[in-house]
């Protein structure tokens, strides 16, 4: 096999590792040889300490891009990558590197993505803190199989490989911890086929820049943001249907609770959840139709809207709303008039009149704006 046939690129993203290096590149090493592996060692490097000294040393393929953040390591070492298949790993001492043909031979057997069990394999005590442990990586990953219909059980972990064909598929763009969400997330959404092994993890060596709160909020936030349905749709409709049968309760009847009569007031609060849930709607079809025109996600329920629901059809209802909201408006002040400016009771019809035009004029502009979004990129 010449170097154009390169099988396996193997990629280590360094940021002041100096400590461990030298022992995870030896390892690697080792690994290769015993294996006959045709492959290739890429150090990913943005350290200021002795780190790219090291690769220089061992003669690896050092890329020296001096940009902060987990992601910004791998998209600068992708570049450069030149083996059918790819293995990632922290060079900070944790995983074990002779886990890398397991690896190899589940991308072989068919898989594109293979992610490697902290939980499944033996943890060294203290190599993974107790936050981390109990809360922080099962939380997460019980929220990514939540969103995402999945049964992966370790989403954090940084042990993984996949093949250069499935990865071009991905067009991963974030730079920071989020990355390993992002690679999971757009590999589920691109069908791949997604298989987890059991790996051993060992205490680090030098010092962790981990970032408990920060890195777990940028996985979590990057979930919700590839989640409408979660982030925006089920809390809207909640909302919507919440204040669409209490305005009509409190309209159409007098309701008491614990035998207070509640009049008209809360009436206030429904139309909020009206207008609130609404938004929340539409903003979940924005954020679906940016992540089909940009993000290259497919979705037949979407393309079906786009064929009925038009800019035309959806302003047409908007103004029928609108001008409903304002017609009773019209007929509340035509009797303020006949009662020379007196007092009215027309305060549940104000409120009713309100919404409706509120609806009507979000109706109007959210159809412009999800056609712009529509819009798909070349």
């Amino acid at each position: 096999m010449n170097k154009k046939e390169l099988e396996l690129s193997i990629i280590l993203p360094c940021r002041n590792e100096e400590e461990a290096l030298p022992s995870c590149l030896k390892e690697i090493k080792e690994v290769i040889h015993k294996n006959k592996l045709n492959a290739e060692i890429i150090v990913s490097d943005s350290s200021i300490d002795k780190s790219p000294e090291i690769a220089k040393k061992e003669e690896v393929i050092l890329i020296k891009h001096d940009k902060e953040g987990y992601g910004n390591a791998y998209l600068e070492a992708f570049k450069h990558a030149k083996g059918k298949y790819i293995f990632i790993a922290d060079c900070d001492g944790t995983y074990d590197f002779k886990e890398i043909p397991n690896f190899l031979m589940s991308l072989k057997e068919g898989h594109d993505l293979i992610i490697g069990n902290r939980f499944k394999g033996k943890m060294e005590p203290g190599s993974m803190p107790f936050s981390n442990k109990y809360l922080g990586n099962p939380l997460l990953s019980f929220i990514l199989r939540l969103f995402f219909f999945t049964k992966i059980r370790d989403s954090q972990s940084g042990m993984r490989a996949i093949s250069k064909q499935a990865l071009e598929k991905l067009n991963l763009r974030t730079t920071g911890m989020e990355f390993a969400s992002e690679m999971i997330i757009k590999a589920l959404k691109s069908n791949l086929k997604i298989k987890e092994i059991p790996i051993n993890y060992h205490n680090r060596k030098g010092k962790s820049k981990l970032r408990a709160f920060p890195d777990a909020w940028k996985h979590m936030r990057f979930m919700l943001l590839y989640s409408p349905l979660f982030l925006f749709f089920i809390p809207g409709l909640f909302l919507l249907i919440l204040g669409l049968v209490s305005i009509f309760w409190f309209y159409f009847g007098n309701p008491q609770i614990f035998g207070i009569k509640l009049y008209f007031h809360p009436m206030f609060l429904s139309a909020l959840f009206i207008i609130i849930g609404y938004q929340l709607i539409i903003f979940s079809a924005f954020a679906k139709s940016y992540s089909i025109t940009h993000l290259n996600e497919e979705s037949q329920l979407m393309n079906q809207l786009y064929q009925y629901i038009t800019i035309e059809k959806a302003s047409v209802v908007g103004i029928i709303l609108a001008i409903l909201g304002a017609t009773i408006y019209l007929f509340i002040l035509v009797k303020w008039l006949k009662t020379s400016f007196g007092n009215l009771n027309e305060i549940k019809n104000s409120i009713f009149a309100l919404t409706l035009i509120i609806i009507g004029i979000q109706t109007i502009f959210s159809s412009f704006m999800l056609s712009i979004l529509g819009i798909k990129e070349k």
